[in-house]
């Protein structure tokens, strides 16, 4: 309208067609038509005034042509079409089918106009561009980060980077990490916290498993240990929904910034090294850069302003635990982190729920602690408490070699020869056998068991089935007999010291 209205006037001060054609505004057929039509309506009337826009709009403005009311030959598979499209399928693919399946004539060109058109007719889909105060939120991921050789071990290893983004500011936390463990996860969030020197409202997160355990548009689960950190600090989980990274971008912008600026041509002795090299960075190029959105430093920003907007830090700091389920093996152990932690015995087979700090590791059934154990450092280690073993199992590591010979002696020296003789056998490990040979008291008494090791040394055969053969068929008894019939005959000829007279005046 504005160049119309500027030809309008030039024809009101009297200038020909040819004069303005000359400036290149528009052709002399064109600027005819519009002094035809001007002249036609009493446009060009010095002391007149001209018609606003939208006036000059309706004669001047050619009219869209209406929609053409032929109907495309692809119409009967327009619904199949659609879903195809949605679904990626390109157009030669959907044509080649339509000719296979459908025994369609009509040209690929007609599919093309066909797309175009349901591209036309699709509702756009308009992002909204969110807006954060001081201190609301930040945002969180990890990134991928370069394999780094330990120059003092020559240990060649995967890393990630945490990195937690002000939404405000865009001032942001870094560290190099080897896993994504839940625990990684939290200590990361504590030392982000500090580095801060407090907390926000919210965290928006992605559905990473040491987060969220189920991710969901509407109902997400939480982890139990991240809901626990967020219930120390302070701070509400705000899990973006699946698929959908945009909703966390500034994030998103920050991960591809270290990958970009920081990464390249960067050197790491080890993993301690690329932290320090990556907080450097951040509080000096990354923390005073012009941002591409605020147009300000994210430092200066965080400085002047975000730092006093943030929650105080609490006064003691949460203890962050990783929860786990877990479930009791059959030798009455769980497994964690590759060690074996042992509960009682009457649980194995059961689900329980592992709660591990830095120091201690505890089990829960439901709600009730079951077991507690000092954490274990290194891995394929194992920790038991006797006391969690069934008795059969406490018997055996109670009777140990010390416990068999100390109770052999109370038997008697017969006894305590033959556990002795079965200890050094230069072949076997008979242990089990000794312990049988003392538990055979229990039935026949401590005399008898006695009687059976002597009869069994006498013969030269001390072992289990022996001294078993020997109190089943009684063979102890009659050696005892035996020994009382001696006795008794002492008395019977005279008494024990019984001598005869001549042998006495002798």
């Amino acid at each position: 309208m504005y160049l119309y209205r500027h030809i309008l006037t030039r024809m009101r001060q009297g200038n020909s067609d040819r004069e303005i054609a000359r400036s290149k505004t528009m052709g002399r057929k064109k600027i005819a038509q519009v002094r035809e039509l001007a002249s036609a309506r009493g446009w060009l009337a010095p002391d007149t005034a001209l018609p606003d826009d939208a006036i000059l709009a309706s004669a001047l403005v050619r009219k869209e042509p209406l929609p053409s009311t032929c109907i495309s030959t692809l119409e009967p598979w327009r619904a199949q079409i659609g879903n195809w499209y949605a679904a990626g399928i390109q157009g030669t693919t959907i044509h080649a089918t339509l000719v296979r399946n459908h025994g369609y004539t009509g040209s690929y060109l007609a599919v093309y106009r066909f797309l175009h058109q349901l591209v036309v007719d699709e509702v756009a889909d308009v992002p909204l561009r969110l807006e954060f105060k001081p201190g609301e939120a930040v945002q969180v991921d990890f990134g991928a980060g370069p394999p780094i050789t330990d120059v003092h071990t020559g240990e060649i290893f995967k890393t990630w980077f945490f990195v937690m983004t002000l939404a405000w500011s865009r001032h942001q936390y870094a560290e190099f990490v080897r896993d994504q463990t839940v625990g990684t996860w939290l200590g990361c969030h504590r030392r982000a916290f500090e580095w801060f020197g407090g907390v926000v409202e919210r965290v928006t997160i992605d559905n990473a498993k040491c987060a969220i355990t189920r991710a969901c548009v509407y109902e997400p689960e939480v982890q139990r240990s991240y809901g626990e950190c967020a219930e120390g600090y302070d701070f509400r989980i705000d899990p973006c929904p699946p698929r959908d990274p945009q909703k966390k971008g500034i994030v998103e912008s920050g991960v591809k910034y270290i990958k970009g600026s920081f990464l390249p041509l960067r050197e790491f002795r080890d993993l301690a090294d690329a932290n320090r090299q990556l907080h450097e960075w951040v509080m000096g190029q990354a923390g005073n850069r012009i941002h591409g959105t605020t147009r300000v430093a994210p430092l200066k920003r965080f400085v002047d302003v975000e730092r006093s907007s943030l929650k105080p830090l609490p006064d003691v700091p949460p203890q962050l635990a990783t929860w786990l389920k877990v479930k009791v093996h059959r030798d009455t152990h769980v497994q964690f982190e590759h060690n074996y932690y042992s509960v009682p015995f009457r649980l194995v087979g059961q689900a329980l729920w592992l709660k591990a700090s830095d120091a201690v590791v505890t089990m829960y059934l439901e709600h009730e602690p079951v077991a507690t154990h000092v954490r274990l450092k290194h891995r394929g280690e194992r920790k038991t408490v006797p006391d969690h073993m069934p008795p059969e199992a406490q018997a055996w590591l109670l009777k140990d070699t010390k416990w068999c010979m100390a109770e052999a002696e109370r038997v008697g020296p017969a006894c305590a020869a033959m556990i002795r003789a079965m200890f050094g056998d230069k072949v076997l490990i008979r242990m089990r056998a000794v312990q049988g040979v003392l538990g055979v008291q229990k039935k026949y008494g401590a005399v008898r068991l006695e009687a059976a090791c002597s009869r069994a040394n006498h013969y030269g055969t001390p072992g289990l089935n022996v001294v078993r053969r020997i109190l089943e068929k009684g063979l102890d008894q009659q050696d005892l007999l035996a020994a009382f019939d001696a006795l008794a005959s002492t008395y019977t000829e005279g008494g024990r010291f019984y001598r005869a007279t001549n042998t006495i005046l002798q």
